[in-house]
């Protein structure tokens, strides 16, 4: 019979020690947003000169990850839309000024003729 190396907690064991390395929650898992990030998102869509596209994109992508997360009772597809449109907002000014450099791209092959119809 092996002896534990970690001294249980319920018994004064030091805490600052991981006892189990196989947690059920991966360290690289990021925070959940705040629970106002999604109306703060979309007022600063709307406040965007994208609003035309961008806002009906969100609340499709929205209403999609409400209904999924009805069915799972999981609040994983509702952070992932936030997360993403997050990223689609803090990336916009890169494209931007990527698209104002004046890059010739006439030379590319389209990634849909690559990857046909999906």
């Amino acid at each position: 019979m092996s002896v534990p190396t970690v001294p249980h907690r319920a018994y004064g064991g030091d805490t600052t020690r991981q006892e189990d390395p196989m947690s059920a929650q991966p360290e690289e898992a990021p925070a959940p947003p705040a629970p106002a990030a999604a109306a703060q998102l979309r007022a600063q869509l709307r406040a965007d000169r994208r609003a035309d596209s961008w806002v009906p994109a969100f609340e499709r992508d929205w209403a999609k990850a409400l209904e999924d997360s009805r069915h799972t009772y999981s609040l994983t597809p509702v952070h992932d839309v936030v997360r993403t449109w997050q990223l689609r907002v803090a990336a916009a000014p890169a494209v931007d000024a990527y698209m104002d450099s004046g890059r010739d791209e006439t030379g590319f092959v389209d990634l849909d003729d690559v990857l046909g119809a999906r």
